[in-house]
């Protein structure tokens, strides 16, 4: 069996990885990969946005699977041309990845729905953004409504800030197209969960909870990035996913009846559905919804991911129209932290082109590759903002942290960012030190 994977970053590196583990059996193309997706599967330099060559690929190396990783191809339509010309692909269509690629078509499916998520103004000028900002005062979320690749958010302090973040939203400056309407939030206390669940989009079968980290710097100091860490399984969500009454809750609350609303748009979901949460003191509440697998929480789950029938299973069922069965069972077989080790300039203007020195992986250690390249040389390179996640497995949260943060230490390039912190909040529960 022929499997394509698209997308060449962190989260298609731990995809391939486990999907080996999972099928050995299949042949595993990834379009366009990257170096460590290289060591693992063919990879074939086809963009994801390379709409046409996909399906050429596909029909040329006879594939009878395809699987989508990141958000930008499922946004310009992958699924719908995949369907149209009769070949299986797992996805939402482009109408059901609005959930993700407009903030502003979540908020208000949202609220038909009555799923619980912060109060939130829809803004297209500057004067209706200044408006609802002295409505919401300070603290106050700014978010651009388009794909803004993770970054598109800024938690302003100050009403000043605020109105600031706005402004360059609006103009254009800060996001291009995507930050044109953008969405004015109450801001949220508590803690942030990250929930994924496989739909055919009805049934929803929920993976191990995660928690990223998106602040760049120790104590969630510092702008918003595509994520600087994440660890799983949390302990706000203990038990087995299939078995946690917390999770229970959230797919009664939430992912239901956002599925619900979604076959009632005329747009239903099939894929991964990512749900960000906030557990404030008046309940989980939508934080935002993804239609893809996160990234980096992907790298932190899929290691220590126990699934039966097992995730490729699970998502060659609904690619193929077969419904998901009831009696899956998911549980974490032991802890993984992730650490990214980003570029010097990140998030802003990443430097790219710098020489990486990759020690041997330690035993219970990954290196996913998330932005990297070969250059002509055929040195490893950098080549994005996240360079690579760094994936620690142990029996405890304490211990893979320490081994993670030791793993991504030892990686040398030129002004390498990493956090030290991640899972500290877990970490304080429990009184465990690093």
């Amino acid at each position: 069996m022929k499997v394509l994977l698209v997308g060449g970053g962190g989260r298609e590196h731990a995809l391939a990885w486990r999907f080996l583990r999972d099928a050995p059996h299949i042949e595993l193309i990834v379009a366009p990969g990257n170096p460590g997706i290289a060591a693992l599967a063919r990879c074939v330099d086809v963009g994801v946005l390379d709409i046409d060559g996909l399906v050429s690929l596909a029909r040329r190396e006879s594939v009878s699977l395809t699987v989508v990783g990141p958000e930008a191809p499922l946004a310009a339509g992958i699924v719908d041309r995949f369907r149209e010309v009769g070949l299986s692909i797992f996805g939402p269509t482009a109408a059901a990845a609005r959930i993700e690629t407009s903030k502003a078509f979540s908020k208000d499916l949202m609220r038909t729905a009555g799923v619980p998520t912060a109060d939130a103004v829809i803004c297209t000028t500057i004067g209706e953004a200044r408006r609802a900002i002295d409505q919401f005062g300070a603290p106050v979320v700014i978010k651009a409504s388009g794909l803004a690749a993770g970054k598109g958010v800024a938690v302003c302090e100050t009403i000043a800030a605020a109105n600031d973040a706005a402004a360059a939203m609006l103009a254009g400056e800060a996001f291009g197209s995507a930050g044109t309407t953008i969405v004015v939030e109450e801001f949220m206390r508590g803690e942030e969960l990250s929930l994924f669940v496989v739909t055919d989009g009805t049934r929803a079968v929920p993976l191990i909870a995660a928690q990223d980290h998106k602040r760049l710097l120790d104590g969630d100091r510092g702008p918003n990035t595509g994520g600087m860490g994440a660890y799983a399984p949390v302990s706000l969500a203990p038990g087995a996913p299939t078995e946690s009454p917390l999770i229970d809750d959230l797919l009664d609350r939430i992912v239901h009846p956002t599925l619900n609303a979604l076959r009632e748009a005329g747009c239903p979901f099939t894929g991964v559905l990512f749900v960000g949460l906030m557990l404030t003191d008046d309940g989980p509440k939508v934080v935002e919804f993804n239609c893809r697998l996160g990234d980096p929480e992907t790298e932190a789950i899929l290691p220590i991911l126990d699934a039966s029938p097992s995730l490729f299973d699970l998502i060659r069922a609904v690619a193929f129209g077969d419904p998901l069965p009831d009696d899956t069972r998911i549980k974490a077989n032991g802890c993984a932290v992730t650490t990214v080790v980003a570029a010097k300039g990140y998030p802003e203007k990443p430097t790219l082109g710098d020489p990486i020195d990759l020690p041997p992986a330690a035993d219970g250690v990954l290196y996913f590759h998330a932005g990297t390249k070969r250059n002509g040389a055929g040195t490893l390179v950098t080549a994005g903002g996240r360079v690579l996640a760094v994936t620690a497995t142990a029996a405890t949260v304490a211990e893979a942290a320490h081994k993670s943060v030791a793993a991504a230490a030892a990686v040398e390039f030129a002004g390498k960012q990493l956090r030290r912190d991640i899972a500290w909040r877990e970490l304080g529960r429990t009184g465990a030190v690093v």
